[in-house]
């Protein structure tokens, strides 16, 4: 009974650690397609994401071109769990929220001053290796631009 008991906790152990260990599908470096991507008129190129793990959050780091064509380097730290985190770099935002919808499928909201100014659906590919990024975004002048950007897993 006792071997049964030890031989179960081990078990165990190897499956919480398994599951622990399963890499986010969002995990990692994608690079913009631009050849497949349509981005609305006006909007930024964010020509690559990296997501990494930093402690117990996400941290995403986007390179690209704001929506006047200057370079920029935006930073977000923080969970998937739909709170609002401290966003750097961004000329339109201050804060963004993602929630997690499913393995794959992640929703997010950036907001300026408290208000929302832009949402985007995250989802990516079964097989893991490209993600589409839907977009909304209402520029300072109360403009919107829609985008479909689609990136490649480096």
């Amino acid at each position: 009974m006792r071997a049964r008991t030890v031989v179960l906790t081990l078990v165990m152990c190897f499956v919480g650690v398994t599951l622990c260990l399963a890499e986010n599908p969002m995990m990692g470096t994608w690079k913009l397609n631009e050849a497949k991507s349509k981005l609305g008129s006006g909007a930024a190129k964010n020509s690559t994401v990296v997501y990494e793990s930093a402690g117990d959050n996400i941290k995403c780091t986007i390179d690209g071109v704001d929506s006047k064509g200057k370079p920029a380097h935006i930073v977000w730290t923080g969970k998937f769990d739909g709170k609002d985190y401290p966003l750097t770099g961004d000329l339109n935002g201050d804060m963004r929220a993602y929630k997690k919808i499913d393995d794959r499928v992640v929703d997010g909201i950036t907001k300026k001053g408290g208000k929302v100014i832009g949402t985007s659906h995250i989802a990516i590919a079964a097989d893991g290796k490209s993600r589409t990024v839907t977009t909304e975004v209402t520029d300072s002048m109360g403009m919107k631009s829609q985008s479909v950007a689609f990136y490649d897993k480096q």
